[in-house]
């Protein structure tokens, strides 16, 4: 196994339509920042599973479904009688910006408790890979929290999106809080620049200098959009530009899917991620930007993730 990821398996209702009043006509797909990484990841050929919950309702049974089907290990799916299957519906601006609302009081995919989670999975995996979604509510939150310490006690690498939701969150100062408790715990970090703005009121490059020094993490991958990705680690710094002459239709996922191919680029070196060279990190970034920049032109999560050949032809 290379991957485990914890965190929410739902379904993304994207708007296609409005009509006079406004009211949207939407388009139902799989998702959940956690499922479109390991997607991501699945589609270059790397071993994934993912631990998480839904219910057993029609959409519960779909994500499953659509998880083997795209080579993602779904044993450590937990299946409720008691809870729906979380929906989130996302609204578009017409440059193809997201809203969210959620489905959510409480949905399943809060309810996971850490006697639910397969630990057999996070044994064989190389790297642990959360969110911060799993954070919101209890149970999920404490289940996260013991999953992270029980990766760690195994010496895995671990991964982190802080993947900021603010409807989510009852209050802005908890969020912050259990944000900044993840990075604590991670060794690479990929983070939107929207994200270190709120965590430290910092820009880019500033965010992610006080990440490497104060949290302990070994490489920070800061997204900025159409404007690409900024990376740092101990020994190197760059910035890669975004996929450019492309139609993007639908940004959903493309951060998950940036991550994700960040780090099945990062293990197909094998090195530390705090030793990978400017040279390195700028052949994992162009990877990543590419894979994300082509999952913009077609609608949803992990149905948009493009294939190897469609990447490495991209990047020429």
């Amino acid at each position: 196994m290379d991957v485990v990821a914890l965190g929410e398996l739902l379904i993304d209702f994207t708007m296609v339509s409005a009509d006079a009043d406004g009211y949207p006509t939407m388009a139902a797909h799989p998702g959940g920042a956690p499922a479109n990484f390991l997607a991501a990841l699945a589609a270059y050929g790397a071993k994934t599973a993912l631990l998480g919950k839904v219910g057993n309702d029609a959409f519960g049974g779909l994500l499953v479904h659509t998880l083997q089907k795209a080579g993602i290990e779904t044993k450590g799916i937990a299946v409720s009688d008691d809870v729906f299957t979380t929906l989130a519906f996302v609204t578009l601006d017409a440059s193809g910006d997201r809203e969210f609302s959620f489905a959510r009081k409480p949905g399943a995919d809060t309810c996971i408790s850490f006697d639910e989670l397969d630990l057999s999975l996070i044994d064989e995996a190389k790297v642990f890979h959360f969110g911060t979604l799993s954070l919101t509510d209890e149970p999920a939150r404490t289940a996260t929290q013991k999953a992270v310490a029980y990766a760690k006690s195994k010496g895995k690498l671990i991964t982190y999106d802080p993947n900021l939701r603010k409807p989510l969150w009852r209050d802005l100062e908890t969020a912050k809080e259990q944000l900044k408790w993840g990075l604590a715990q991670a060794d690479v970090v990929k983070i939107s620049e929207e994200e270190v703005e709120f965590l430290f009121g910092l820009g880019v490059q500033e965010g992610a200098q006080h990440i490497l020094k104060h949290f302990g993490v070994k490489l920070v991958f800061v997204t900025c959009g159409p404007d690409g990705c900024y990376f740092k680690n101990a020994i190197a710094e760059g910035w890669v530009p975004a996929l450019s002459g492309i139609q993007v239709l639908d940004t959903t996922g493309a951060g998950d899917i940036f991550g994700g191919s960040a780090v099945w680029k990062v293990l197909q070196y094998s090195k530390a991620p705090d030793v990978l060279t400017e040279q390195d990190l700028t052949d994992v970034v162009s990877f990543a930007c590419t894979a994300a920049g082509l999952s913009t032109t077609k609608p949803g999560g992990i149905s948009s993730v493009p294939d190897l050949e469609a990447v490495l032809k991209k990047r020429g």
